[in-house]
């Protein structure tokens, strides 16, 4: 079996929350490389925000369709969020804020999709 094979059975069998944490992880990982290079590396640390945004923008549109199941107290926050996300990573490429704010952000998400107690 092919690992393409492979990676299209796995998302098939994959429930929505196991692909959001699957992708917070992913994304987050970007974001930690992304700290990680010098800040001349615009590139680098713009793709990471611009995925992190993406994420954000996109769970934040999916809080607005009356056929989500979250509640709506926590549809509101997901999308206060969202704003922050956003507002977040501006300050970050004028040099104002770092990613870590974004990094807990993201590993809480991931804690809370888990069902863990613990940090991710």
């Amino acid at each position: 079996m092919s690992l393409q094979a492979y990676t299209a059975a796995a998302t098939r069998t994959e429930s929505p929350r196991d692909m959001e944490y699957r992708l917070f992880g992913q994304v987050t990982r970007a974001l930690v490389h992304a700290s990680s290079v010098d800040a001349a590396d615009v590139a680098t640390r713009i793709d990471a925000l611009d995925w992190n945004r993406r994420l954000w923008s996109t769970l934040a549109t999916d809080c607005t369709s009356p056929h989500n199941a979250l509640g709506q107290s926590m549809r509101a926050q997901i999308i206060s969020l969202s704003l922050f996300v956003n507002r977040h990573s501006s300050a970050i490429m004028r040099g104002e804020e770092t990613f870590q704010d974004l990094i807990d952000l993201n590993r809480m998400m991931m804690q809370g999709l888990s069902g863990q107690q613990q940090a991710a």
